[in-house]
């Protein structure tokens, strides 16, 4: 198998911003329509200081990608993460959450939060495999329908 390289970066390299690109596509299709005003990221918020981008690459190509962004103090959102459909089923998303993860963890986070939809179950297995709790909704993502809170301590 290939080796996959983890490489962190600003919510605003090309890499990223393809990645969000073919995540806001994908979910586009599934949910009927773009993310909800305010429930999104900028590529600012998913850069240094408070927040950041990781991308992870086979043989160079990014396959798989996700940010977080400040939520509250000592509180990071997880945003945008995807796995190239052609990465699917190598366990990329649990490599790409744990790096997120430790990306919080370095920024100075303690708890990271995120959400993910009712067409999305895989999604929020993953995220409960990974030690997320169910919580209130803390965003107002309509497209949201789990919202989970980790403690990175």
């Amino acid at each position: 198998m290939t080796e996959v390289a983890a490489r962190r970066t600003t919510g605003d390299d090309l890499d990223a911003q393809r990645l969000v690109a073919a995540m806001t596509a994908e979910t586009g299709a599934l949910y009927g329509g773009p993310p909800p005003e305010g429930s999104s990221a900028s590529p600012g918020e998913l850069s240094p200081p408070e927040g950041g981008f990781v991308v992870l690459e086979r043989d160079g190509v990014a396959v798989a990608g996700g940010g977080l962004k400040r939520s509250a103090r000592g509180i990071c959102e997880i945003k945008r993460m995807y796995v190239m459909p052609e990465a699917r089923g190598a366990g990329l998303g649990a490599r790409l959450l744990a790096e997120l993860e430790a990306l919080a963890r370095e920024l100075g986070y303690a708890v990271a939060r995120l959400d993910t939809g009712a067409k999305q179950p895989g999604a929020q297995r993953l995220y409960e495999r990974a030690g997320y709790r169910s919580i209130a909704d803390f965003n107002g993502d309509t497209h949201a329908a789990w919202w989970g809170e980790k403690s990175l301590s």
